[in-house]
């Protein structure tokens, strides 16, 4: 990170603790990032909810929503779950006595409007806001009433929201059923005097979608619920609550919430969760719905009056519920419509339910029933090609299933009074793969897309496809907390968020390292979905790729299980839930992927071990198939069929119906000794390829290796024999059954300037003879003592993008870092997001990076940027780029990306874009880089250049040494 923009970060830091220190008058931290408002020791002028004396009474109102008395049910038996003692709830409040809690929704409840009245409250700040709340530990409130934690909400959610926020503040996680997380005994709790909590969100609908439902969830929900009943739904009502949400779409491949069980949408409504249906299911019907219930053909253009009728029943039903409307269509099963792309028909379409909507709220103005119309996939199309909807109708842009945004509302469109949402994927069913197994969103990516969409008011809806729900719960959590109030969260804030997530489920002890945990196994599934890996993914010759990867993923499988012994009893299904299991489970199949990779070089190579690495392979395929039945088995079976679903052995974009081993070669040794020798970097093997090189850079790596191995299995002598004393061997001889790893390094004090060059010889049994080129570089002494920062190496310079040398903003904007962004380290984006665009590379932020070439020639800069779409029409992503004194290039790493032809599904499956420029070095020597902002929304992970030796690989060389 560069130091201007380290001293913004420092300076943003600060003035966030002050703020929340002031705010929240103590700066101790409870749940996540909110302060502490319970102690489990008396404070003077507390409030006692429970001690070994007394117990506070909660008090709610019978005339209060429905939704409010049973949840301060739950925050009665909240209470019970942590201190072991029940308190009173009592619905008249002159049986109030000594310490309570007042609970009610203004409006609703006369006794928090007389409070309001008689100026014992004031929730100026939250009055008439969306799903607020309003906390205040208040003295002599009520006759007989020594002090009250008043507990206000301006509508029923937020007085929801408000007892939800003492559950967690007194230990319980809202993951208390869904990843049975325990809660921890205490012997007395008490709210501090002074507390005033005033809290409301910024973002107004936020919720999730449970899709891709089958095989596990609905697995799990048939042997628990029979169906998807109610019995099932209050649980998801209750999470999202908790998690400060208010908004779902249902499970619907085999399913209509509706249809399926009556009770689903009076209890959604009376817990105070907004119904909506998915993207592709207009006006409150469900797909299957339609299977049930509807006449001849889904197709408005021969079938319009069946459609109106049932979609006037859909508008009757849900009337007295609060919902969201979906408009337009697509075909059925979430296919583009047969029509094609009939825009006018289309019009039509939305004309009509807008007019049954008309028709059924006879009783408010049309634009007052909450509408939304979804641009996904092709019916963006119809957005871009002209076709409108009213204002009051809500779009909903979306991400390309893989969790980048399409498109995002440009200033003239944020003009509509019905603004604009976002439906996001942490799960999808479709090309280039599916991928639905495991959690593979870092959250520093769902950071970057949604601080985009919340600085260009894309904050109506925030949405996200969680599939089965399990095992999304660290990502669910995150976005859910963002959308409350993005600001709270900055991206210097991301680690902390983990951090303070991991303190409330398991302890202030293990929180770092189940942070690092966590982010760890995340990051590496983040890089390339589990679905998307294969032996080849991670290069077995290149810069030892896969077994830096391999070396990073046995290190957090050994720490998670060295935690896991520490880890208290009663908290280990949450661990092995939580930590273990998706760390171990992601770890597996890259594991299992690289030993097949391994077999398959090494048996082409004919070494005689190559069977062992199928072995290993096998093994981790059934380490993966026991890690499955574990989940399974966890806490009595409760998460039996949650690890349903099928991830190894894709071979086209659907999962296959098993998981499927993935096919492992067999090398037969025969009954003899013969040496062979493969180098690093070259997959070809002597005697069969001959002509085996080494090369070396003294800025470059340090050492390379040679393996002498045996292609039978009869032990042999070897000797190795340098040309040159400058060629150093970790080892000149020997015997061997197997295989024999040499290291090869240069005593660089006995070379002069320039290239040298040498050779290995080396000698196996009979007639095995093999000779081993070496060369080594020395750059120009006088060259190397004025170099200064990158030093170009072995054909490349390779630089984290967070490694600037300086910096400058301008207009206010710099270019900032996203902390564990991308493949490798982070990311740097421009910060604050704005409109402003600098077509004028001169007078834009840059970032410099102080270089020293010791070749001359033309070079290609490659950038490994964001998979990011063009998220406002009419131009791409662009940069620009100098090298020296040359002039800025602007760079559109978008050129000619139109999101349907194949490279699309390269960029999503790599999880990058490749955007490369051209520069010519005249002379060795020092130079710099700029990297100058032109458009906002760009987010470039790396450089490399090369400079004639760069190879390919997957997450590139690691970085250059710098001087």
């Amino acid at each position: 990170m560069v130091a201007s923009t380290r001293i913004r970060f420092w300076l943003k830091a600060c003035l966030c603790f002050i703020f929340f220190s002031s705010f929240w008058s103590t700066s101790s931290w409870a749940s996540l990032g909110e302060a502490s408002y319970i102690t489990q020791n008396p404070k003077r002028g507390s409030l006692v909810l429970v001690d070994d004396k007394q117990q506070a009474t909660l008090f709610v109102d019978n005339g209060d929503f429905k939704g409010v008395v049973r949840a301060a049910g739950d925050l009665q038996s909240d209470i019970e779950r942590v201190t072991g003692k029940t308190p009173k709830v009592v619905n008249d409040a002159t049986t109030l006595k000594g310490q309570a809690v007042i609970i009610g929704t203004i409006g609703k409840s006369p006794v928090i409007d007389k409070l309001i009245a008689d100026k014992i409250i004031d929730p100026g700040r939250i009055a008439d806001k969306w799903d607020a709340y309003h906390l205040e530990v208040v003295n002599n409130p009520l006759p007989g009433v020594d002090r009250a934690l008043v507990i206000a909400g301006a509508d029923k959610r937020g007085t929801i929201y408000g007892i939800y926020d003492v559950s967690e503040q007194i230990g319980v996680s809202p993951w208390y059923y869904w990843a049975d997380v325990p809660t921890e005994h205490k012997d007395a709790l008490y709210v501090l005097n002074k507390t005033r909590v005033q809290d409301a969100p910024k973002v107004k609908y936020r919720g999730i979608f449970l899709n891709d439902e089958a095989p596990a969830l609905s697995s799990w929900v048939a042997a628990n619920h029979g169906n998807y009943t109610h019995e099932f739904y209050v649980k998801v009502f209750e999470l999202l609550l908790r998690l400060k949400a208010n908004f779902l779409w249902p499970a619907m491949w085999n399913n209509a919430f509706a249809d399926d069980d009556p009770q689903n949408m009076i209890l959604a409504d009376e817990y105070g969760i907004v119904m909506s249906t998915s993207h592709h299911e207009p006006m409150m019907r469900a797909d299957k719905e339609w299977n049930r219930h509807g006449k001849g053909v889904w197709e408005y253009s021969s079938n319009p009056e069946n459609l109106y009728d049932f979609w006037v029943d859909g508008a009757k039903r849900n009337k007295d519920y609060e919902s969201i409307y979906t408009l337009g269509m697509r075909g059925q099963e979430d296919k583009p419509m047969s029509e094609g792309e009939n825009i006018g028909l289309l019009e039509k379409i939305v004309h009509d339910q807008r007019e049954i909507l008309g028709n059924v709220f006879t009783d408010q103005p049309l634009e007052e029933v909450p509408q939304v119309w979804c641009l996904y996939k092709e019916v963006q199309a119809y957005y871009e090609k002209g076709m409108r909807v009213p204002d009051d109708v809500i779009l909903l842009w979306t991400d390309d299933n893989w969790g980048n945004i399409r498109r995002l509302p440009t200033p003239e469109e944020r003009k509509r009074s019905g603004g604009a949402g976002v439906y996001y994927h942490f799960d999808y069913v479709g090309g280039p793969v599916s991928y639905r197994w495991i959690n593979n969103t870092p959250i520093s990516r769902i950071w970057e897309q949604m601080n985009l969409a919340y600085n260009y008011d894309a904050n109506k809806i925030w949405i996200t496809n969680v599939g089965d729900l399990k095992p999304m719960e660290f990502p669910i959590e995150f976005f859910l907390r963002m959308a409350w109030d993005p600001e709270r969260w900055p991206q210097t804030r991301l680690q902390e968020f983990g951090r303070l997530w991991a303190e409330r489920e398991f302890g202030p002890e293990y929180a770092a390292e189940i942070e690092a945990l966590v982010s760890g196994y995340t990051r590496h599934s983040g890089r390339r979905k589990p679905e998307l890996i294969k032996p080849d993914t991670y290069n077995l010759l290149n810069y030892r790729e896969a077994e830096r990867v391999k070396a990073e993923l046995e290190d957090l499988v050994v720490r998670a299980e060295a935690l896991a012994k520490k880890i208290p009893a009663d908290k280990q299904d949450a661990y092995f839930q939580l930590v273990l299991h998706p760390v171990k489970a992601t770890a597996t199949v890259t594991l299992l992927n690289i030993a097949v990779g391994e077999n398959r070089l090494y048996a082409n190579q004919s070494r005689n071990n190559a069977n062992n690495y199928a072995e290993k392979a096998l093994d981790l395929f059934a380490q993966d198939a026991a890690l499955k039945d574990k989940y399974h088995s966890i806490n009595g079976g409760k998460w039996n069929n949650f690890m349903n679903q099928p991830h190894i052995g894709y071979t086209n974009w659907n999962n296959p119906e098993g998981d499927q081993m993935p096919v492992t070669y067999d090398y037969m040794p025969g009954n003899y000794a013969e040496m062979s020798i493969a180098v690093e970097g070259n997959p070809n093997i002597w005697p069969d390829n001959g002509g085996q090189a080494l090369a070396f850079d003294q800025n470059g790596q340090d050492s390379r290796w040679l393996d002498v191995y045996n292609r039978g299995t009869r032990e042999f002598g070897y000797t190795l024999t340098p040309s040159d004393d400058w060629i150093k061997l970790s080892k000149t001889g020997g015997k061997t059954k197997g295989t024999e790893r040499i290291t090869v390094s240069i005593d660089w004090k006995k070379l002069p300037e320039g290239t040298s060059t040498g050779s290995i010889g080396a000698k196996g049994p009979s007639w095995n003879r093999a000779r081993i080129k070496v060369s080594a570089y020395k750059p120009n002494k006088s060259l190397e003592r004025r170099a200064k920062g990158f030093l170009e190496a072995d054909g490349y310079i390779a630089i984290e993008a967070a490694s600037a040398s300086r910096g400058s903003a301008s207009k206010g904007i710099a270019w900032t870092e996203i902390p564990g962004y991308g493949h490798t380290h982070s990311g740097m984006t421009p910060l604050p997001v704005t409109d402003q665009v600098f077509e004028d590379p001169t007078q834009a932020p840059y970032l410099e990076y102080d270089l020293t070439f010791f070749n001359k020639g033309e070079f290609d800069v490659n950038l490994v940027m964001a998979p990011s779409w063009p998220i406002f029409p009419g131009r791409g992503l662009r940069y620009a780029i100098a090298l020296g004194d040359e002039k800025p290039q602007v760079v559109d790493f978008l050129e000619g990306f139109n999101g349907t032809d194949g490279a699309w599904g390269k960029v999503v499956s790599d999880n990058r874009r490749i955007s490369t420029s051209r520069h010519t070095v005249e002379e060795p020597g020092r130079t710099k880089l700029r990297i100058y902002m032109v458009d906002p929304a760009v987010t470039f992970q790396k450089i490399m250049i090369d400079t004639g030796g760069l190879k390919p690989s997957y997450l590139g060389p690691q970085e250059s040494p710098r001087k």
